[in-house]
């Protein structure tokens, strides 16, 4: 009954298909609502009967989210390449065929399109997209791959309850070798941004509420792993409400032991992101994180090559490097202002995601707390440093790893580790919040 009473949050979002139970993950299931243990009377058998009919849906309503292209560079695809062992049931039209050889192959001016959308099953198990690169090789999916015929190329969106969807975002998203409370509150947050997505299509022209890459949720990037499928499980329905409604609950790798607000994105406060603060990730014994490697860092990069990629990252030449500085601070001490100063001008950069940007590349190295060195990326590891010039170089110090609103993934794993649980968790990432 406490898993009727969670999942019950989504109602009246999407109507799910009708299932059963599948490894361990209810899909659309029907429970019969048990007696009241109140004091027969005349009538108690018959009452007791009819409350034994009666019968409440569990909602896991489907979730569709279009597959990208290898490296999650395009929408659509040349060709399709799909294998299942047992067969496929194909429908096009008001067709529907079983298709036994184990390999089917559709290109864009297939006959099957004239009908519109082409929707193959595996008759047993999964479905593998040979066509498709993921980070474990071949992904394999649950539920309906449905292909679309466009000028460009294949679209290819994969149709299935939300609770099967969330099994292949968790290992995608944090490593199934984490804490299972901390596994157990990614699935939480996961479950509470998908039903935030499901509100509306993110891709109307493919009715897709989300794509399967970092623009939302990584999807089906890593096989499914018991512990995170367990996660998934332990929590069902559960999602992270504030003022009585689901919100979106962002999430990435690690914290400079602060966290930030939406100000770091140019969102004002308002009474509807309350929710995410600027928390103090730390216990008894200090930061969570502490000990971390992404925890601290530093780089020290040539002036020569931080005014050239100045110049790339945000479209303006200033030239030679003269100073940077950072104008405006929000909470946490999160960088939200940046001015470049050249001998030829300077440019103003807001919003930690831009800032990160214009100071990155691979052109310098990066060095962690733990003495290991990375090449940079395009994104600096977070806004949350300063910066000064000494010499010819500027030296870039600061902490942790991501945009730093909301979760942090190896916070939460720290905290897991020290006997907290997803409650706990996710009670000190997001303020004035339920899980329900």
């Amino acid at each position: 009954m406490a898993l009727l009473a969670a999942v019950f949050i989504v109602v009246g979002l999407t109507s799910a298909v009708k299932g059963g139970t599948k490894d361990g993950i209810k899909v659309n299931s029907t429970q019969a609502v048990q007696p009241s243990g109140k004091a027969k009377d005349g009538n108690a058998d018959a009452k007791e009967e009819t409350e034994k009919e009666e019968k409440i849906q569990v909602d896991n309503p489907n979730i569709r989210v279009l597959l990208m292209t290898d490296g999650f560079s395009d929408v659509t695809h040349p060709q399709v390449t799909l294998s299942c062992g047992a067969g496929m049931t194909i429908t096009y039209g008001n067709t529907e065929k079983e298709y036994k050889k184990k390999t089917l192959k559709i290109k864009p001016g297939h006959d099957w399109f004239k009908d519109g959308a082409v929707r193959i099953r595996a008759k047993e198990g999964k479905l593998k997209i040979k066509s498709l690169k993921r980070g474990d090789g071949v992904p394999a999916y649950d539920g309906v791959i449905e292909l679309r015929s466009t000028a460009e190329g294949i679209a290819v969106i994969n149709e299935l309850p939300v609770e099967k969807y969330l099994c292949g975002v968790i290992p995608s998203e944090m490593p199934a070798s984490y804490e299972l409370e901390a596994l157990k509150a990614q699935a939480v947050c996961a479950r509470s941004y998908a039903y935030r997505q499901m509100k509306k299509y993110a891709y109307p022209e493919y009715e897709a509420h989300v794509d399967d890459s970092t623009n939302y949720q990584v999807y089906n990037n890593s096989e499914t792993a018991e512990a995170s499928s367990k996660a998934v499980e332990e929590t069902a329905g559960q999602t992270v409400r504030y003022k009585g409604d689901v919100v979106s609950t962002y999430f990435y790798s690690t914290s400079c032991g602060r966290t930030t607000t939406m100000e770091a994105w140019g969102t004002k406060p308002s009474e509807n992101n309350g929710y995410l603060y600027s928390a103090e990730i730390k216990g008894k014994d200090g930061d969570y994180e502490k000990d971390l490697p992404w925890y601290r860092w530093s780089a020290a990069v040539p002036a020569k090559t931080l005014s050239n990629l100045i110049g790339l990252n945000t479209g303006k030449d200033i030239g030679t490097l003269k100073d940077i500085k950072i104008t405006k601070r929000g909470p946490g001490d999160v960088a939200v202002v940046m001015k470049a100063v050249g001998d030829k001008g300077s440019v103003t950069v807001k919003t930690e995601n831009k800032i990160r940007r214009a100071l990155g590349g691979s052109e310098y190295k990066i060095k962690r707390q733990d003495g290991s060195e990375v090449d940079g990326r395009n994104l600096l590891p977070s806004a949350f440093f300063t910066i000064e010039k000494k010499d010819d170089k500027f030296v870039i110090e600061g902490g942790g790893f991501g945009h730093g609103i909301g979760m942090s993934q190896t916070g939460a794993n720290e905290m897991a580790k020290e006997g907290k649980n997803y409650k706990e968790i996710l009670m000190l990432f997001y303020k004035d919040i339920s899980v329900e």
